[in-house]
């Protein structure tokens, strides 16, 4: 793990996801119906529920708008849903205003051009190994998963580890 990550996790009080392309793989399912879908992956949905009990406040901004995602949101506790909302700055902006947090305190895992002014902004902003390269390269860092397989996981983990709550969240279940 680089040291650097680990300092810039150590102040994390909010971690905040993209949709498509992080919680998921990117890929948009339409029905015939008009109806869409999306697959997530339960390492990422576990990691969420243990950043969350060890503190650490969630949030989703995305871009689009599906009940789906609002579903997701509920099933893991996410505390702060917007759906939508194609200015990430300003959602994030409003939030910490709300919560009385500073950049510093936040950390943000994307992968597309939208979350860039948010992931370069944040104390902690990280690109999924399957974001768009640019993206990759203005990330403080770039996790080892692809989005949807096991990024988001990786990513409260490591905010977990750098606030020194991960052994016991794991230890729980021995």
């Amino acid at each position: 793990m680089q040291p650097d990550l680990l300092q810039r996790a150590r102040d994390v009080r909010l971690a905040i996801f993209d949709v498509d392309g992080v919680l998921t793989d990117g890929r948009l399912y339409f029905l015939e119906d008009g109806s869409e879908f999306k697959t997530f992956n339960t390492l990422d949905g576990h990691g969420i529920k243990m950043l969350i009990a060890s503190g650490v406040r969630t949030a989703i901004i995305s871009g689009r708008k599906t009940p789906v995602v609002e579903r997701r949101a509920s099933n893991l506790g996410i505390q702060h849903l917007y759906q939508g909302r194609e200015d990430k700055l300003v959602v994030l902006d409003d939030l910490l205003a709300e919560l009385g947090l500073e950049y510093r305190q936040v950390a943000y895992l994307g992968d597309d051009l939208p979350d860039l002014p948010v992931i370069r902004r944040v104390g902690l902003g990280m690109a999924v190994a399957s974001a768009d390269g640019f993206v990759r390269a203005n990330a403080h860092g770039v996790t080892r998963a692809r989005g949807g397989e096991g990024a988001a996981r990786e990513f409260c983990e490591l905010i977990m580890q750098a606030q020194g709550t991960l052994e016991n969240a794991r230890s729980a279940y021995l």
